[in-house]
């Protein structure tokens, strides 16, 4: 056991979705886009996407993945993607028929490196099917490059598993035509236990996502296109009303605890000795947070020390998608900077009932002591 784990998610309490779960009870509605989903997707677009696109939830952000490339891909071989990610995003596109192309990241932001994939996408031309872009670790991606695509015929896909609340003038992805996916994942900022979002500008294709999420059924209930059962449940649509009923404490209090992180390394001189964040733009919504350590060192002694001390951390994602078996045989670029990161990343506890002394103790353990 550690004293500060890497995770210890926090839900809504039951006294805080009693109310909504009564309403199930008296309506004896318990999934199929019952009233409480409908609610949800409707508040969701209203209040984090002010009124503007289209949302249809999944039962997790893996199915939406395979929903959305499913439905926005165009006859083609390979899905253009990060190796820098988790491994749901090249599973989802094989389940879809695909070939995962990794990508390498750029240095600064982790994301996947545009000149790189506009220079594959040439090469490839016809083989491209989907480009699925990674906003790696809730970052505020700037998605104009993919909207251009989009407008060129390339379809695109973005994994925001960890993007709930984060925001740039506007939320991310807001305006897209493309389709977005987020994670409700209990790890995430905005935790619901299990489930996801998909959302788009373009309301014909979430419909037509909604409908394959319903084993592709028509009004009539005959299966018109390929589908599965992708619904969220009345009970999952109750604890996330009840999570956007409190969420901006909620991104308040991890807020906060990014702030401590701030002010311990700012005090201790640890990015002055060789220590990056990664960079970002506008607010984002951590469910941790990440760091390089200085290139002089590899991230593995520093996990090590921290655990001595008590404290549980993370390296994702090493190995990265082109390093494990399922994945290795497949087509890439030179993946330099991938591996560089992965050499150092080490990802460190960020979550709301953290005190100061939590963050001090952890900073500490990130002073080289050999």
């Amino acid at each position: 056991m550690f004293e500060i784990p890497f995770l210890k998610p926090k839900l809504v309490v039951k006294e805080d979705y009693m109310g909504y779960l009564k309403q199930i009870d008296d309506s004896r509605s318990y999934t199929n886009y019952g009233a409480l989903n409908t609610w949800f997707e409707q508040r969701l677009i209203q209040e984090l996407f002010e009124g503007q696109g289209s949302a249809v939830t999944v039962n997790n952000a893996t199915t939406g993945l395979i929903l959305a490339i499913t439905q926005i891909k165009r006859p083609g071989k390979y899905a253009l993607m990060p190796s820098f990610t988790f491994a749901a995003t090249p599973l989802a596109a094989m389940w879809c028929g695909l070939e995962p192309y990794f990508i390498d990241v750029c240095e600064k932001d982790w994301c996947m490196n545009e000149e790189l994939l506009e220079k594959e996408i040439t090469r490839l031309g016809d083989g491209v099917a989907v480009v699925i872009p990674y906003a790696a670790f809730g970052t505020n991606l700037d998605i104009s490059y993919y909207q251009a695509l989009q407008d060129r015929g390339i379809p695109v896909v973005i994994d925001a598993a960890a993007s709930v609340g984060s925001r740039l003038t506007t939320h991310f992805g807001q305006g897209f035509t493309g389709a977005v996916v987020f994670s409700f994942h209990a790890t995430k900022g905005f935790g619901i236990g299990e489930g996801g979002l998909i959302y788009s500008s373009d309301k014909e294709m979430i419909n037509r996502i909604r409908q394959a999420s319903n084993f592709g059924f028509s009004e009539e209930r005959e299966s018109k296109q390929m589908g599965i059962n992708g619904k969220l449940s009345e009970y999952a649509a109750a604890i996330g009303l009840a999570t956007l009923d409190v969420f901006e404490l909620k991104k308040q209090k991890r807020e906060q605890v990014f702030e401590w992180y701030m002010e311990g390394l700012e005090h201790l001189g640890l990015l002055e000795q060789g220590w990056r964040l990664q960079e970002v733009r506008g607010s984002v919504a951590y469910s941790f947070l990440s760091l390089l350590c200085p290139e002089q060192f590899i991230n593995s002694y520093f996990v090590q020390k921290l655990a001595a001390q008590g404290v549980q951390t993370r390296t994702y994602f090493a190995p990265s998608c082109h390093e494990q078996t399922l994945f290795k045989s497949y087509n890439r670029t030179s993946l330099h900077v991938t591996e560089q990161i992965c050499r150092r990343i080490i990802n460190l506890p960020l979550w709301e009932d953290m005190n100061q002394g939590h963050v001090q103790k952890i900073v500490r353990g990130l002073i080289y002591e050999g």
